[in-house]
């Protein structure tokens, strides 16, 4: 294959728009807000599977004080109206025995009831006191997630923008390469990741060997205007008077 030197030298700037848009291509796969962003994502979640069991163990705590407190209300209306018809006209003694000990045993059965009733209050407020802890900490990891998310995405911007600039650059390049080399070119960086490097003091910029002295002789008997490889990774090579050819 035939190309001018000056033709062949643009794809040593080609090369160097595909190193930098891989650069940017590994940027945006390696940005640390990916994973600060998994690790806050996993912390939110947590965070509020928490706070459903706190707020669920609240609301059933709430639910027994409620039942607590009707039952109370319940011996007190029947203390009440035991006590009423005791004070009443024309009971007689066997049934007024009978609600003195009714009185007695309701009177049991409302300490007994007021005693649980502090007791489930008195886990209700631990329990809420763990309910504003925890929606501090969902809040806080709702922030923290917000905060990363914001950088990330900026960080996503700078890369599109200097993305979409390179593309630009490599469309001008492209234009002043021939399709058969630009075919060859883009067939090694496929295969290679790198399409065509400069020899430098007879190393190949691409796997940075030295060729040997085979290679080399062959090199300075190829014209200026034929495209060479390096025999070992198969780039096209872009001699130049720093060559040591």
């Amino acid at each position: 294959m035939k190309a001018e030197p000056a033709v062949q030298r643009r794809l040593l700037d080609l090369a160097e728009v595909d190193a930098e848009l891989n650069r940017l291509a590994h940027r945006r796969r390696t940005l640390p807000e990916h994973a600060e962003l998994s690790e806050a994502e996993a912390a939110l979640r947590s965070g509020r599977d928490k706070l459903v069991e706190v707020e669920t163990a609240a609301g059933d705590l709430d639910r027994d004080i409620r039942r607590l407190e009707r039952d109370v209300e319940g011996v007190r209306a029947r203390t009440d109206r035991d006590n009423a018809m005791l004070a009443g006209a024309g009971i007689g003694a066997k049934q007024a025995a009978d609600l003195q000990h009714e009185l007695e045993t309701l009177a049991r059965r409302q300490s007994v009831l007021e005693d649980e009733q502090l007791e489930v209050m008195e886990q209700r407020e631990a329990i809420g006191i763990d309910v504003d802890h925890v929606r501090g900490e969902v809040s806080a990891a709702e922030q923290r997630l917000t905060e990363i998310t914001r950088r990330r995405d900026t960080a996503l911007q700078d890369i599109d923008s200097a993305e979409a600039g390179r593309l630009r650059d490599r469309e001008k390049v492209v234009a002043d390469v021939p399709a058969d080399l630009l075919a060859a070119y883009e067939k090694r960086r496929a295969q290679r990741g790198v399409g065509a490097a400069k020899l430098v003091a007879r190393r190949c910029q691409a796997c940075r060997l030295e060729l040997d002295r085979t290679a080399l002789a062959d090199l300075r008997g190829a014209p200026a205007d034929e495209v060479v490889y390096c025999e070992e990774c198969g780039t096209i090579l872009v001699r130049s008077a720093d060559s040591g050819l």
